[in-house]
């Protein structure tokens, strides 16, 4: 490619490849691997488009004559095509000039090239409102999951590439045909050259435009990536010449020194070159403060210039396609939604809206717009819990509750920075409305929310929102890494049993590994409230990591279990019955204080087991203290959404839990909420909003928890315990997450879920996600989390070859004396050939442009046939 690239190619960043071919001339070591390599075969051109010999200086253009040299030749000569006017002479520097050197005399030379490259500016003024406010919502969004930062210059010049997609005659530029004819060279993608401003070592600054290719072919989410790409290779002097060559068209942010607008230069080669001033308010405006700015609703504004090769651009081109930017960055065409959703985040954009304020409000006028606001905060109580990040598949497409919009009230973006009286929200008698809303949205609608208000008692609602509607305390270094280690026990386990025991169920927990964490964190405060015991109520899925992480089963226990060594005595005998079996052991909080543990053993059949665990604590209580208030056992019960939802045997242990004779001091329920039932999904398995609905029947609050966010499931656990201790009554934790294998490993989730394990398969585990957010964070470096894991995963093969290889032990088989058979009474049960066919076809029949998964495809394929080879599929 090297040989093909002429001067043009680079556009702006010419002088910085001839500074480093006359290094390399000069000296080949002085230049870095990547350029020797561009330049073995580099070819650089003259001004007049000739080439000169290799390593000699070149030649100086010759001025061409008037008349075509004399020779045979039509009788009419073809008129010759005018010169390109020249620059004017520099005048001649007077005694004592600095000669210009090396770089800056190369820039100089181009820039004087570039006069000869007709241009035109034109000039639009932006309003920054809605550019500011989304920005903040993206930036607070990545701050809590540790993805890096958005500016002002990154949406722009997205909008720019957008723009561009929609103005095609914005991406074309000027060049000569062989004969020397002008032309217009239409291109097929955008090139974006970004402006860098590097300075140098010796204090001089210069320009850099490394460009982005294919810039509209990318989402958001990957032009942001590539932006910051081509600034870190330009901060690591990384640059290569591919980096360099092709722009189309190119943007500069003079705004960053403050420049309210500026006319750059434009190079051959390039289209147009456009500029991003200073974001601010109106110089008229720079004495304001800021409450009368906000009254008044003056908004920072900013310029965006457009200067153009006039040759084969035209002004009203230019116009319109700056008027294009300024409409994306003021919402349309879904602009803000598609940055959204590309970036991962699960709330809608703010939309673009007039002030619809009156200049002058009546007294009434202003008091009516406090109590909107108070109805505002009312309903995000009530139902904020609607639009919080709680699925990690996102299977939803993020939208905004009609009585969560603050434009149902009236409220614009222009609003924000008004401040409005709260009602001692927050612990304050006023704030701004963008306060306000913020900090609503902390409490209700991220990685954890909580329904609270169907409570009738104004002291449980007080309590919770003291707690929720304010600043959340960071978790310690020491915490973090607790919830480290428990997932990496998780995960370690499951993927040591999936690798070791093929095909043998396990009810893996791989998904839903922050209920670890979440069991941890509440026990581990059970532990420091002076608590004798808690007794677990649960069914299969992750129980082996519980008796493992919490009940402190040994690992060796839980290998010989697999290798087919159980207890002789249990009625049950062989099968699954690892997963139903019950266990005691001590649980050591962080502290050092221990609590004894007891996990109920417990049959398929789900939720059974719920009663029996009340009636177990209330038991133990009665033996310890005669029924004394303090309720020193605590029952810890672990269900699956869909059997929440649909075993009414749920229900009826709630019914209980208030009644004098049956109250245990509160329970504790933590819904490992995989959002499928067996095969089926929940828009199919329930009628109610959330599976935890059922709970509302006894006013017990729910806090619906992101199960990717294991600090959110560890405060929310931390809550949970608090409110039953406070007031001796049920409460919920529902952790959304998801199964990453079927129903158990042996069944293949994707025949009746395709789009739901498409998702799944693509996700890393939690473990990987959390260490990565700590990373981001600077709370840890990645070879601690590393070696945390294999660490323990050396344990776990330790543990394995400890295991004795016993022979398998077989309960005793029992003999039983069956009854006689009865004989049946003979019947026709033949069915007619073209009935079966029939059926058949019924049955193998697949709807038009229906598109059936693959495996099960060849099932269908199978069937089709058996007739013909006189077989029949009974099922």
């Amino acid at each position: 490619m090297a040989n093909r690239v002429n001067r043009e190619d680079f556009g702006p960043n010419t002088w910085l490849v001839e500074e480093l071919y006359r290094q390399y001339v000069t000296d080949p070591e002085s230049v870095s691997e990547l350029w020797r390599e561009f330049f073995e075969d580099y070819t650089p051109r003259t001004g007049d488009g000739r080439a000169p010999r290799r390593h000699e200086p070149a030649e100086e253009p010759r001025e061409e004559p008037l008349a075509p040299p004399a020779g045979p030749g039509p009788e009419r000569p073809e008129p010759q095509r005018p010169r390109e006017p020249r620059p004017r002479a520099a005048p001649t520097a007077p005694r004592g000039a600095e000669p210009l050197t090396s770089v800056a005399r190369v820039i100089a030379e181009r820039m004087t090239e570039s006069l000869q490259v007709p241009t035109a500016t034109s000039f639009r003024q932006v309003s920054a409102k809605l550019l500011e406010v989304n920005r903040e919502i993206l930036n607070n969004h990545l701050k809590r999951t540790g993805g890096g930062k958005i500016s002002f210059t990154h949406l722009i010049a997205y909008a720019v590439t957008r723009a561009l997609v929609d103005h095609p005659a914005m991406n074309v530029t000027y060049a000569q045909t062989e004969d020397g004819k002008p032309a217009r060279v239409p291109h097929e993608h955008v090139n974006l050259g970004l402006a860098v401003d590097v300075k140098r070592e010796d204090g001089t600054r210069t320009l850099l435009v490394p460009n982005i290719k294919e810039a509209e072919t990318l989402d958001f989410a990957a032009f942001h990536r590539a932006y910051e790409d081509l600034i870190a290779k330009v901060n690591a002097n990384r640059i290569s010449p591919d980096d360099f060559a092709g722009t189309t068209v190119s943007i500069t942010n003079p705004g960053v020194v403050g420049t309210v607008q500026s006319v750059p230069r434009l190079m051959a080669g390039q289209a147009a070159i456009i500029g991003v001033g200073a974001i601010t308010y109106p110089a008229e405006w720079a004495g304001a403060d800021e409450d009368t700015l906000a009254d008044v609703g003056v908004s920072k504004t900013f310029t965006l210039t457009s200067t153009y090769d006039h040759r084969v651009i035209q002004g009203a081109e230019s116009g319109e396609f700056l008027g294009r930017i300024e409409a994306l960055l003021l919402g349309d065409d879904d602009f803000y939604e598609d940055v959204f959703a590309s970036m991962g985040v699960p709330y809608v954009a703010v939309e673009w809206r007039k002030d619809e304020r009156p200049a002058h409000p009546t007294p009434l006028e202003e008091a009516e717009r406090h109590m909107r606001l108070r109805h505002l905060i009312q309903m995000y109580r009530v139902r904020g819990h609607l639009i919080a990040d709680v699925d990690p598949l996102e299977q939803l497409e993020p939208d905004i509750h009609p009585e969560l919009d603050p434009a149902t009230y009236g409220f614009t973006i222009w609003d924000l920075d008004r401040t409005f009286a709260t009602g001692g929200f927050g612990g304050q008698r006023e704030m701004k409305l963008r306060d306000i809303l913020a900090m609503l949205r902390d409490a209700y609608c991220r990685t954890s929310t909580v329904e609270y208000m169907h409570s009738q008692d104004p002291e449980q609602k007080q309590w919770i929102q003291e707690r929720v509607e304010g600043p959340t305390d960071a978790l310690t270094t020491e915490e973090q890494r607790r919830i480290l280690q428990k997932l990496g026990e998780v995960e370690a386990l499951e993927q040591f049993l999936h690798a070791r025991y093929v095909g043998q169920r396990r009810y893996s927990l791989e998904g839903a590994e922050s209920m670890v964490p979440m069991l941890d964190a509440i026990l581990s405060e059970a532990a420091d409230a002076g608590m004798v015991e808690s007794v677990i109520g649960m069914a299969h899925r992750g129980r082996l990591d519980v008796l493992t992480s919490v009940v402190g089963k040994s690992y060796s226990d839980i290998f010989r279990e697999f290798e087919g060594a159980l207890p002789l005595d249990l009625p049950q005998g062989s099968g699954d019955v690892k997963y139903h079996i019950g266990a005691e052991g001590k649980f050591t909080a962080p502290s050092g204080k221990d609590l004894r543990v007891t996990v109920a053993s417990n049959p398929s059949h789900l939720e059974a087991v719920d009663p029996v665990v009340e009636g177990m604590v209330r038991a133990k209580q009665d033996q310890l203290d005669g029924g004394d208030a303090s309720n020193p056992i605590l029952p810890l019960l672990i269900h699956g959404d869909a059997a929440f939802a649909g075993q009414g045997v749920v229900a009826e242990t709630f019914a209980l839990s208030a009644l004098h004779g049956f109250g245990t001091g509160g329970t504790i329920h933590v819904i490992v909420n995989n959002q499928v039932g067996f095969t089926t999904g929940s828009d199919y398995g329930r009628s109610s909003t959330y599976a935890s609905d059922v709970a509302k029947m006894v006013q017990a609050p729910i806090w619906h928890v992101n199960g990717d966010d294991p600090e959110a499931c560890v405060r929310a656990a931390r809550l949970a315990f608090e409110f039953r201790q406070r007031f001796k009554k049920d409460v919920v934790l529902d952790m959304w997450c998801y199964r990453k294998w079927g129903h158990n490993e042996g069944d293949d989730p994707s025949f009746t879920q395709p789009l739901m394990y498409r998702k799944i398969k693509e996700l890393r585990t939690i473990r990987k996600r959390y260490v990565e957010h700590l990373v981001n964070r600077g709370d840890l470096t990645v070879e601690e989390g590393e070696e945390a894991l294999a660490e323990f995963k050396a344990r776990l093969d330790r543990a394995f070859d400890e295991i004795p290889r016993e022979e398998r032990q077989v309960p005793p088989k029992v003999e039983r004396q069956e009854p006689a058979p009865i004989q049946p009474k003979p019947v026709e049960t033949k069915v007619d050939r073209g009935t079966l066919q029939e059926i058949l076809d019924a049955i193998t029949e697949v709807p038009e442009g229906f598109h059936v998964h693959e495996k099960l495809a060849k099932g269908l394929d199978q069937r089709r046939g058996q007739l013909e080879a006189d077989a029949v599929d009974w099922s």
